[in-house]
């Protein structure tokens, strides 16, 4: 299997890119970077070398997996080339900012019968199966609400500050929720049925008054359960050892479960008892990379649909917080 890397402009794409050389059964045929000074910056930091060639020359060479890490704006056209020139394709979150964008990327994965890939992460974590395996199994009956949080830190010194520039960053809610949208459905099955209210608003990145750090939804699932979110780039710079990070709180209708992907632990709150109950964890088997290939090969679009899904539900709620 052969993979080409094009944009490094956000720094979770070297996860990938570290995934990728770990995996002897890929090789990476060029990493391509339009910027200039990332290149040089690529090359001494990181011992990447860079083609100066661009995205549209390597297209047309033999390879089977394009993964994009470029500035969000310009990352659903590059989804789009390469779906169109035959290619799988893996990106960061979000894999683009627009819902026509969307709307071609579904058609021509669906036309060329190829593989749409997203680095969500969270489904990976052992606490997440735990929880799945919990819902599943109806072991508390039926989910009837959600609450999540995933706020960040808006972090100027280390932000690229092409987040901050008009049209590169697509929305606070298409930037962080897709984690947590994407795990409503993972974790119950259910979709969402309606958004009752969603609002972005600017309140902590005083530098940029244009840029709306701060965003909140409320929605409706198929079973009338209800969620409440808050995915703000509200957090202190220590947010990532914080139990507000991807913190979920799943009500069924005999237990609360709670867990958070800073803990080692998930805990249920069952109905008649008076101790929580911790649930042990299970050994990680699988991530997006492992998914994307295994996709590739038996040629199932679960993976692929579900990206598909959990982007466009982030879509609309990004554009309803817009009305």
């Amino acid at each position: 299997m052969k993979i080409l890397f094009y944009g490094f402009q956000h720094g979770h794409i070297f996860n990938l890119y570290n995934k990728v050389k770990d995996n002897p059964d890929i090789e990476i045929v060029a990493c391509v970077e339009d910027d200039e000074k990332k290149r040089e910056e690529l090359k001494e930091t990181r011992g990447i070398i860079c083609s100066t060639e661009p995205l549209e020359y390597w297209l047309e060479k033999d390879f089977d997996i394009l993964a994009i890490g470029d500035k969000y704006g310009k990352r659903g056209d590059a989804v789009i080339k390469g779906l169109k020139s035959g290619k799988h394709v893996i990106a960061d979150k979000p894999i683009c900012t627009t819902m026509a964008q969307l709307n071609e990327i579904k058609a021509l994965s669906k036309e060329k019968n190829l593989s749409v890939a997203c680095m969500l992460d969270l489904r990976y974590f052992s606490s997440t199966r735990i929880v799945k395996k919990l819902i599943e199994d109806k072991t508390y009956g039926e989910v009837k609400n959600i609450s999540f949080t995933g706020q960040h830190c808006i972090d100027y010194a280390n932000r690229p500050k092409w987040y901050f520039e008009e049209g590169m960053h697509g929305g606070t809610i298409n930037d962080l929720a897709i984690h947590g949208i994407d795990m409503l459905y993972y974790l119950t099955g259910l979709k969402i049925a309606k958004i009752h209210a969603a609002r972005c608003w600017n309140s902590y990145a005083d530098r940029t008054p244009d840029f709306l750090d701060c965003a909140m939804f409320m929605l409706e699932l198929e079973n009338k359960a209800g969620v409440i979110a808050d995915v703000s780039y509200s957090a202190p710079s220590q947010v990532f050892t914080m139990p507000t990070y991807w913190d979920f709180k799943i009500w069924c209708k005999k237990a609360l479960i709670h867990y958070n992907i800073t803990s080692n632990k998930v805990t249920v709150y069952e109905d008649g008892e008076t101790v929580p109950k911790s649930v042990e964890f299970e050994t990680q088997t699988s991530d997006y990379l492992i998914d994307l290939l295994n996709e590739i090969k038996c040629g199932c679009k679960c993976f692929t649909n579900g990206v598909l899904l959990a982007t466009e539900q982030t879509l609309k709620i990004q554009e309803f917080s817009e009305k």
